[in-house]
């Protein structure tokens, strides 16, 4: 009997890559002002002081840092609304707030699965990896994670 692997899908297309084997969350960067933005901004830069274009042509896809520290962290202990998809039955998990060592912006995300809030505290650097979110009968569907830097 011969069983077949399933196809990995990021559940969120474009927020983050894992192209070149390290996750990265892709974001936008204006290229005039250097103010970087996640989830992408593809409208304009919107920091009050660039005097860049206004027009969106100053932004470019840019891969964000990929280590952190963790700025607050909390247990989900209730299932999210759509269109949050999550395993049936739910299971809570541990989200932290990381602010990223290169941009100083704060991104949200899962914690990696076997990391509860009693692993975790402000200041504990961390990095991304690739967690599967939820999966179907086709595919596992994939999201960036936040895991203690060992």
């Amino acid at each position: 009997m011969t069983t077949t692997a399933k196809k990995r899908l990021p559940a969120v297309e474009g927020w983050f890559t894992t192209e070149s084997g390290d996750v990265r969350l892709l974001g936008t960067r204006c290229s005039s002002c250097g103010t970087p933005y996640f989830p992408r901004n593809e409208l304009a830069c919107r920091n009050p002081h660039c005097t860049g274009p206004k027009d969106g042509s100053e932004l470019a896809e840019h891969a964000l840092s990929a280590r952190g520290r963790i700025w607050s962290y909390a247990d989900s202990r209730y299932k999210p609304p759509a269109p949050y998809v999550s395993p049936d039955p739910f299971v809570p998990y541990t989200v932290a707030a990381v602010e990223l060592d290169a941009e100083k912006m704060v991104v949200l995300g899962q914690v990696a699965p076997g990391h509860t809030v009693d692993d975790l505290e402000v200041g504990m650097e961390v990095e991304l990896t690739e967690g599967v979110l939820y999966e179907d009968d086709e595919a596992e569907y994939t999201v960036w994670m936040w895991r203690p830097v060992q």
